[in-house]
């Protein structure tokens, strides 16, 4: 037959719980749920940090944030850390890279990927002298080549794009351009990345209208906002998100606005579907599915509602689960995958699959033996670095708090929060352990609170738990050279 070429579908931001196959039978998502009936996926996968960069620098370089260095948004992958393309022989497989990147100099090919089409035009100021800060992106140039300017005559925003009828948005372009390439690419081996923005804010778009509030279901713990017994970070959020909203969202202080942010989150969910149905289509239309390893997934997920939080960079399910489905060449049922894995072996689990040799070097493991039914769960572990969150500018730097976050805690005790470096442990058997080094320990039993309601971490029958959990995370950090201190749990 010879090679398998590689389809890797990813969005921006989407929690886990967006497909019926995840449970949500409310959100009408056709080719996404046709895709999960035909492929293994993945029940419990889980991201190596919960924010955009450091996420990224994983799928495709299969090292965690604190190896590769890209452990903070914007931060650019280094020239000699390889990405996928760049393990592959050379010359075999034609590379193309569509969408965000956000790992440095967003416009220019790069990492082995021959082919580019850039989406972004707001990350000028991180570029390197390779990258001439005056361009725009291809997205950019088939907007004015329809006839549409940006209304400051230079750049088109996010919430600018957002605006436009749905056959100019990000996600018919990227679709148009993927099959574009699909067809040109019927007889060629290869390897194409497709990443949508959306859902990411802003939380608006062309479907705004497709799901009125009242269709939308809350969180199931919505009613469970962050408590004294959690980290101080998530009551930080919740203040902010409250007071100054979130994406566009208006100030979130109520039920009411609440479902019309989520309403329109999954209407952005369904815009992509639409959209990754025409890539799926042309799959098939060019005789290709049958030789075509299938992925999609996340960066990482959103709280979108679950206690009262929105976004990401919490350790909290709803942030760090995504979807996760690979649909094997040939594979016409689906098979579902209960233990917890993490995108850490997306990478050498794919080499694998395509008959490639996996470096040693790669830092997770293939999942091909969970795949056939022949390996086992294991632990997954989360890291957390710097910053990174829009409330940053809020706090870091401030010698006193705005007045909605000063009952909180002080300035000095927020910056730390924000940026304290915890780590995080899941095993199989559902115990989850977040580790801090400011103390503000987190255990859970995800099996038994699966809604993450009851922080255990202070509980004496516990302790025990933890403290193996803890051994366990600490023999990670040896074997990934994470120099994090972490604290000893009594």
């Amino acid at each position: 037959m010879g090679p398998v070429n590689l389809l890797f579908l990813f969005t921006d931001e989407q929690r886990a719980d967006t497909l019926a196959a995840y449970g949500n039978r409310g959100i009408r998502m056709p080719h996404l749920d046709r895709l999960a009936s035909r492929s293994v996926l993945f029940e419990r996968a889980y991201v190596t940090q919960p924010v955009c960069t450091p996420s990224r620098s994983t799928i495709l370089t299969g090292l965690w944030p604190h190896t590769s260095g890209c452990t903070e948004n914007n931060v650019p992958l280094r020239d000699e850390t390889p990405c996928l393309p760049e393990l592959l022989p050379a010359g075999k497989y034609a590379t193309a890279y569509y969408g965000k990147w956000h790992l440095g100099d967003e416009l220019r090919p790069q990492h082995g990927f021959a082919d580019w089409r850039s989406i972004e035009d707001g990350y000028r100021k991180h570029y390197g002298p390779r990258c001439d800060r005056d361009a725009r992106s291809d997205y950019h140039h088939f907007l004015i080549a329809n006839g549409i300017r940006p209304a400051d005559g230079s750049a088109f925003p996010r919430e600018e794009a957002a605006r436009l009828d749905e056959e100019f948005s990000k996600p018919a372009y990227l679709a148009r351009e993927a099959a574009a390439f699909l067809r040109g690419h019927r007889k060629d081996p290869f390897v194409l990345f497709v990443n949508f923005l959306e859902p990411h804010m802003p939380f608006f778009g062309p479907r705004d209208g497709q799901y009125g509030p009242a269709e939308v279901a809350l969180p199931a713990n919505f009613d469970h906002p962050p408590t004294g017994e959690q980290h101080p970070k998530y009551r930080l959020f919740r203040e902010h998100y409250r007071r100054a909203g979130c994406g566009g969202s208006g100030p979130l202080g109520d039920e009411a606005a609440w479902r019309r942010l989520i309403a329109r989150y999954w209407g952005l969910c369904s815009q992509v579907d639409t959209h990754v149905g025409t890539i799926l289509a042309a799959l098939e239309d060019c005789g290709l599915a049958e030789r075509t390893i299938v992925v999609f997934t996340s960066d990482h997920g959103d709280m979108m509602g679950s206690h009262q939080l929105a976004a990401k960079c919490v350790m909290l399910e709803e942030a760090v689960r995504v979807p996760m489905m690979i649909r094997l060449p040939g594979q016409a049922a689906g098979r579902r995958i209960p233990g917890p894995v993490s995108q850490i072996d997306l990478l050498p689990t794919l080499l694998d699959l395509m008959g490639e040799a996996v470096p040693g070097c790669l830092q997770g493991r293939s999942l091909r033996p969970v795949i056939e039914g022949r390996g086992v769960a294991d632990d997954v572990v989360i890291e957390w670095n710097g910053p990174n969150c829009g409330l940053a500018a809020d706090v870091m730097g401030k010698v006193e708090l705005p007045e909605h976050l000063a009952g909180i805690c002080t300035a000095e005790q927020a910056a730390a929060a924000i940026c304290d470096p915890v780590r995080t442990i899941v095993s199989p058997d559902g115990g989850k352990l977040t580790v801090s080094p400011l103390g503000f320990h987190e255990l859970y039993d995800l099996a038994a609170d699966p809604l993450e309601t009851a922080n255990l971490a202070a509980r004496r029958e516990h302790r025990p738990r933890a403290a193996a959990l803890a051994a366990r995370l600490r023999r990670w950090q040896e074997r990934t050279a994470d120099t994090v201190e972490l604290p000893e749990l009594a």
